[in-house]
């Protein structure tokens, strides 16, 4: 029996230790800016361009290609997950890796195993809709105004993987499954884009508004890449994907690069801006 003046180890006024799952971080995303988006559209253009480059012009086939990939996406993803605050450099590396992941995921069940792409979409946007759900229900918010915490943290890069594979497979069921082109597809989502802007500038929360653009500007991104890469028999511009890879590289290092030295980027805890969001 502790002594009177004396705390015992058990006292009920200590608090233990948190878990690395719920440990108190700093924000590990960036804020919501026209660079975020910018980066974001070219980051999905990557995916598309560079994993057919590292399948066909590299030779690697899809399942090896998907194998590595997704091996150094786990990789740099363990690392991302270590860090205590936002690091751009980082940040960004993960997201052009889970874009390139998500369209081999996509490919492969389509490609590989042959499930068609309105299943692949559907079956997507079910897991899209359960991790929103398990995020919730855990977590009490979607904000990602609120990743304070590796749980936090995990919780939003499922629910990235799973935006960019629902993007993939939605993106080509528009373009190739109901014979669009990609132009004409581009335009579409482009369009869908602006009215979901429109509706946050209208009023509808900002939560549900950036995850809806989120997962439109994918398919939107890969529009974009397999117009510019594609030759022109089948639509495209026909700057190859190895042209068009070195490019939206090039100019995604040069906006992270930017932002890591200026952190224009960098949200504050208490930020206020986009509240929602």
């Amino acid at each position: 029996m502790p002594r009177r003046g004396v705390t015992s180890d058990r006292s009920p006024h200590m608090n233990p230790a948190p878990s690395p799952l719920t440990e108190t971080l700093r924000n590990k995303v960036p804020q919501i800016t026209l660079a975020f988006w910018g980066i974001k559209i070219m980051a999905t253009t990557v995916g598309e361009t560079a994993a057919d480059f590292l399948i066909f012009n590299v030779g690697l086939g899809l399942v090896v290609t998907s194998l590595i990939m997704s091996a150094l996406l786990t990789g740099i993803l363990a690392f991302q997950l270590k860090l205590r605050e936002y690091v751009p450099t980082s940040y960004w590396l993960v997201v052009v890796l889970v874009s390139i992941v998500g369209t081999l995921v996509s490919d492969y069940m389509v490609d590989d195993l042959g499930i068609s792409l309105v299943t692949t979409t559907i079956g997507f946007a079910l897991a899209l809709t359960a991790t929103f759900l398990a995020w919730y229900a855990s977590e009490r918010t979607l904000s990602i105004h609120s990743i304070f915490t590796r749980r936090r943290e995990l919780f939003y890069w499922a629910a990235i993987l799973f935006t960019f594979a629902l993007g993939t497979s939605a993106g080509d069921l528009i373009a190739e499954h109901f014979g669009l082109g990609y132009a004409f597809s581009a335009v579409i989502f482009g369009a869908l884009i602006a009215a979901v802007y429109a509706a946050y500038r209208f009023g509808v929360d900002a939560v549900p508004t950036f995850w809806a653009a989120y997962i439109l500007t994918r398919p939107f991104g890969a529009s974009m890449g397999d117009l510019l890469s594609q030759p022109a028999h089948t639509g495209g511009l026909g700057l190859g994907t190895t042209g068009t890879s070195v490019l939206f590289l090039v100019t995604i290092a040069g906006l992270v690069g930017y932002l890591s030295i200026t952190k224009k980027d960098k949200i504050e805890r208490g930020a206020t801006a986009n509240p929602g969001a």
